[in-house]
């Protein structure tokens, strides 16, 4: 799939407009291994057995080790950028926060994750501003249940 070029306000609403029912899958996934689970739980100091004890995981409620619910959230911004990019170098993309976030379903030690965006609300703020609502859907690769919903807010500075 091709990136989306957003150099201004219509275009936020051109791709607003052009997303189907069925949300615009990512071409791509990213590979959520125990490096990537141990790295982030390092990074973060959350040590919970459930995301990095090998064998105590096993005999969890899941049958190996998950990944934390944040590090699922964390992957969405750069397949998000699969999809979008500034349309010149003066366009400023900024993370503005998450109006809402939920984990229905955990994502295993060893699974692929894949993202769709389901829709974009879109406000002008001023003639240099925009704002960006994005729902995104990340899938563990073979399961029907979402592994995370969400509403990205994203502010585009023109």
């Amino acid at each position: 799939m091709s990136k989306t070029l957003i150099g201004s306000h219509q275009d936020l609403v051109e791709l607003a407009s052009s997303i189907p029912e069925a949300g615009l899958a990512v071409s791509s996934s990213v590979l959520v291994d125990s490096e990537r689970i141990i790295a982030f739980a390092n990074a973060t100091g959350d040590h919970q057995w459930i995301h990095v004890d090998f064998e105590r995981a096993r005999t969890g409620p899941f049958g190996k080790t998950i990944a934390h619910g944040y590090l699922t959230l964390s992957l969405a911004p750069a397949l998000l950028f699969e999809l979008i990019e500034p349309g010149n170098e003066g366009i400023v993309i900024m993370n503005y926060g998450l109006n809402k976030v939920r984990f229905p379903s955990p994502v295993p030690s060893g699974s692929e994750v894949s993202m769709k965006l389901i829709k974009v609300d879109v406000t002008s703020l001023d003639e240099q501003s925009s704002e960006g609502v994005f729902t995104l859907v990340l899938y563990v690769e073979g399961d029907a249940k979402p592994a995370c919903v969400m509403e990205a807010v994203y502010r585009f500075y023109w």
